[in-house]
């Protein structure tokens, strides 16, 4: 796997056009994973009817739950054909964005389904959130950033001290 800045090895996110950016400017080369949660969520604008958004959802978890890269591309594969005369718009997006869901499969086993959401990032902005909304208004700039900062250094303790999100074994 390839490192970017200061180590980075990987990348989850959002195909929001401002991280697309700024990941490319600053990771290159850093293998990225789209989140699954927000595809998912994507996908459904892509889906003629409302009637048939429960099967869409149900073909991409099974895609998504595939034992390794291979099976998960032939998976899409059957998707794209299954949706290329019904919903021909949705196999065209699924086709050219499912593969950016897929980069999970270049990590061990045991951390995949930790790796493929952006659920770690977005759990952290809304204890941030729950905690700086308590405040409501800061006398200035730097006793948010004290706030947020000893928010931060919390939740980092608690990672540290057992709290573990992902482990390293891979067995």
């Amino acid at each position: 796997m390839a490192r970017g800045l200061r180590g980075v090895r990987y990348l989850v996110s959002d195909a929001h056009e401002g991280l697309r950016a700024a990941r490319q400017a600053c990771f290159s080369g850093v293998p990225w994973q789209r989140c699954q949660f927000h595809l998912m969520q994507n996908a459904m604008s892509y889906v003629p009817s409302e009637a048939m958004q429960e099967e869409v959802v149900a073909d991409l978890r099974d895609l998504f739950a595939a034992p390794d890269c291979a099976e998960a591309d032939r998976r899409l594969q059957c998707a794209v054909d299954k949706y290329a005369d019904q919903a021909p718009k949705l196999a065209d997006w699924m086709e050219a964005n499912v593969p950016e869901s897929l980069t999970v499969f270049c990590l061990p086993a045991s951390h995949r389904v930790r790796m493929r959401t952006s659920n770690m990032l977005e759990r952290l902005n809304r204890e941030l959130k729950r905690r700086t909304r308590v405040v409501s208004i800061f006398p200035g700039e730097a006793s948010l950033l004290r706030l947020a900062s000893a928010v931060l250094m919390e939740v980092d303790e608690g990672w540290m001290s057992g709290r573990k999100y992902l482990t390293m074994d891979t067995n």
